[in-house]
């Protein structure tokens, strides 16, 4: 299993396919990246929300290409990892 330093790094160059198992147990397919080009612009900021959010090595955050919207997923609910365009060895 990737750790969450090595997720983030290959998700700031690549877009990936990740299957999890959501809280309700349900199994879920999320096209995310976190890829700056990807991301939505700040503008300024009283458009960030305000809300402090915990900061854990359990969860990650990433931007959902399909639903344009930041979701997060626990780690150790992740089945598999598919990097799209990515030739693997």
């Amino acid at each position: 299993m990737l750790s969450k330093v090595e997720l983030k790094e290959h998700l700031s160059k690549h877009i990936a396919e990740i299957t999890f198992n959501k809280v309700d147990g349900s199994v879920r397919k999320m096209n995310c990246t976190l890829m700056t080009d990807h991301l939505p612009q700040v503008i300024s900021e009283e458009q960030v929300a305000h809300v402090p959010r915990v900061q854990t090595d359990e969860v990650l955050a990433v931007w959902d290409l399909d639903k344009q919207g930041w979701r997060s997923f626990r780690l150790d609910s992740i089945i598999n990892v598919n990097y799209i365009g990515v030739n693997r060895v």
